[in-house]
């Protein structure tokens, strides 16, 4: 598994404690950009394994550069790393083809492990930022049950596959995944390639955007 990145914000400082953090885990920063417009030039000059991109910045945001990205390399895994812990940034992220989405205020230890994740096709989205993103779909309302959306997929998921579906949604590893329905990973691994074609998705984060938004999944009941 390749493990070469390309490091995008406007703060150099940043980027340097960000490669030293990234080198110390047997990362190698193979390219580095302080706008959207210089990334996506560095990623078609070195085609890294992974982009860590942050959002706000001068000229070409990050969401602008995830889109142009994920366009011309669909394959590319991008993680935005930002201070906004906004949830429409994050859906506007996850929309724009993310891959995952990290808070600066991540302790380390944590980030490295959702990032070596991303680069094995998982959401980099931790549990606790899963269950904000539920909350609010709940507060909004969400529809119960199977999803006007669902209806309207030429293949409708399946019992099994709404169950993978909501543990997904709640931020689950294949592993854990596997072990609250009694199944082995391969089958798990079956499962998210099914619903990944239903729902004509790239990535376990664009099907956490699409099942939230469109309600195919059935929001936590608050305790």
């Amino acid at each position: 598994m390749g493990r070469r990145v390309v490091i995008v914000d406007d703060h150099r400082l940043f980027r340097v404690g960000l490669r030293q953090l990234l080198e110390s885990y047997g990362f190698e920063v193979v390219g580095e950009a302080g706008d959207g417009a210089e990334a996506v030039e560095v990623v078609r000059r070195v085609r890294p394994d992974l982009v860590l991109m942050d959002l706000l910045m001068p000229g070409l945001g990050g969401l602008e550069a995830t889109r142009l990205i994920k366009a011309e390399f669909a394959q590319l895994p991008v993680v935005i790393l930002t201070a906004s812990e906004d949830e429409a940034d994050l859906f506007e992220a996850v929309k724009s083809g993310a891959q995952g989405y990290l808070l600066k205020s991540y302790e380390p230890e944590t980030v490295i492990r959702l990032l070596e994740g991303a680069l094995e096709g998982q959401a980099a989205l931790t549990p606790g930022l899963a269950a904000k993103i539920l909350a609010e779909f709940s507060r909004q309302g969400g529809v119960r049950g199977v999803g006007k959306a669902e209806a309207g997929l030429a293949e409708p998921l399946t019992a099994r596959e709404r169950e993978v579906l909501e543990l997904v949604v709640a931020g689950a590893s294949n592993k854990e995944i596997a072990r609250r329905l009694y199944v082995s990973e391969n089958t798990v691994k079956y499962h998210l390639k099914n619903i990944l074609q239903k729902l004509h998705a790239h990535n376990r984060a664009q099907v956490v955007a699409f099942a939230l938004k469109h309600g195919l999944i059935n929001p936590p009941e608050r305790t």
